[in-house]
């Protein structure tokens, strides 16, 4: 019989301690314990015109120095890597289920992790922001070019809080919705996990007047409810069909909101959910935008959460 297949996961890395945080997430993360993890760094060595240098016999110092420095600095991201190895190690990872990569910056980071994440992976597992990052800044430049190119495989966007095992799939029955369901299912089936598939409506039932203009009318809302709950259930099946406990799994329609990213970063907050799933896009994308904008905002607003974006 032919052994399957494992799935393996990309874990980019910048030699920052922010990015060791996301290691420690995937070494407390189960399900990942039966992928294979692979560690990898795109290596920004000097540009190439600094050994045209060579050619100039008085910049015979300088040169030296330069590859002196580049030498050092791969060093320090090999000795770096080696302890992101470790830390998975200690986890209890087999050393054969983790490889680390170190490979020459081609055309540029984010799209050399991009490149590299089309060879089969499963999932991309990242930081919001890295070695550059600035307080005031949710997503580094590398995070928001994964953000709007990787779009054909899951991107997972650690938090700062430790993930627990509550999981809150925000779902609008759009088909980017049900791919983070089964991106769920596959991943968490048969394990402790509750989940709660949770929907957000704007209504004007009892909408301030300031808020009417964008909110659904009350005809239009009731038969939605109707539509939603049954896109729900289904949703909810699914999940108990991959294997997760018929009572770990809850459906939950939020009413009369005036913000769709607020309500579901507010529920994840107050009820102590640790990572968030949002499909890329739901039912109001349109085809310019990169992602959705409920998505966007709650990457933003839960930034102490993680979150999980599926296509």
């Amino acid at each position: 019989m032919k052994k399957k297949k494992r799935s393996k996961i990309l874990v980019p890395l910048d030699g920052s301690d922010r990015a060791l945080n996301t290691v420690r997430y995937v070494a407390r993360f189960d399900p990942f314990r039966h992928m294979d993890i692979v560690l990898f760094h795109v290596f920004s060595s000097v540009p190439e015109g600094y050994w045209d240098l060579e050619k100039d016999p008085s910049s015979t110092s300088t040169v030296r120095q330069v590859k002196a420095w580049e030498v050092q600095q791969r060093k320090i991201i090999e000795q770096y890597m080696e302890q992101a190895n470790k830390l998975l190690l200690k986890a209890g990872y087999s050393a054969e289920s983790i490889a680390t990569k170190i490979q020459n910056r081609k055309k540029g980071i984010a799209r050399d992790i991009i490149r590299e994440a089309r060879n089969g992976y499963g999932a991309v597992v990242t930081r919001r922001r890295g070695m550059t990052g600035l307080r005031r800044i949710v997503l580094g430049s590398v995070a928001t070019k994964l953000m709007a190119k990787l779009a054909f495989v899951p991107l997972i966007l650690v938090g700062k809080r430790t993930p627990n095992n509550k999981i809150l799939v925000a779902f609008d029955g759009s088909e980017n919705a049900k791919g983070a369901v089964e991106f769920v299912g596959s991943l968490l089936g048969g394990l402790d996990y509750e989940v709660s598939l949770f929907h957000v409506f704007r209504s004007n039932e009892e909408g301030l007047p300031e808020h009417q203009h964008i909110l659904s009318p009350k005809e239009y809302y009731k038969f939605a409810r109707k539509e939603m709950a049954a896109s729900l259930n289904a949703a909810r099946t699914l999940l108990i069909n991959a294997g997760f406990k018929a009572n770990r799994v809850s459906t939950q329609m939020a009413t009369k909101a005036i913000s769709r990213a607020g309500e579901i970063a507010d529920k994840a907050k107050l009820e102590k959910f640790g990572t968030i799933v949002m499909g890329r896009r739901g039912h109001s994308s349109v085809r310019d935008f990169f992602i959705g904008r409920v998505t966007n905002k709650v990457i933003h607003l839960a930034r102490d959460r993680t979150v999980w974006v599926v296509r």
